[in-house]
């Protein structure tokens, strides 16, 4: 292949989801063709293939803290302080602002048992 066809592969792989649907559009239009044709199915292939590797490569998760009923705030003060290493007063404000951020750019392992931690201790958290 060129080195311009190359080019043009390795800008496409770049492409997010939302750019990708929109670069079909834009193809459709400019060439009056239908990516959804069977001739056309290639690149749609193509154009959608960048798009299926970023959901696979999320690797770091958000861990949110979502909601802390009060009969449990204590328990789940105790994880947060366990999980962040925070000291009492920022972990106390931290649960009282829920829904809060409470870890970011964790591995998903990580992430899950943190989770794990906070609901067994009575509060409600979520990974974004």
């Amino acid at each position: 292949m060129s080195e311009k066809i190359d080019q043009i592969v390795e800008d496409l792989k770049t492409l997010t989801l939302l750019e990708a649907s929109e670069l079909v559009t834009k193809i459709e239009e400019t060439f009056g063709v239908d990516a959804s044709a069977a001739a056309g199915g290639g690149m749609v292939m193509a154009a959608a293939a960048p798009a299926a590797e970023e959901v696979e490569e999320k690797t770091e998760f958000n861990l949110m803290l979502d909601e802390v009923p009060a009969d449990k705030k204590i328990a789940v003060l105790k994880v947060v302080r366990g999980l962040t290493g925070l000291g009492l007063k920022e972990a106390k404000e931290l649960v009282e602002s829920a829904p809060k951020q409470v870890q970011a750019d964790m591995a998903k392992d990580a992430a899950e048992d943190a989770k794990k931690q906070i609901e067994d201790a009575g509060g409600k958290a979520s990974l974004t």
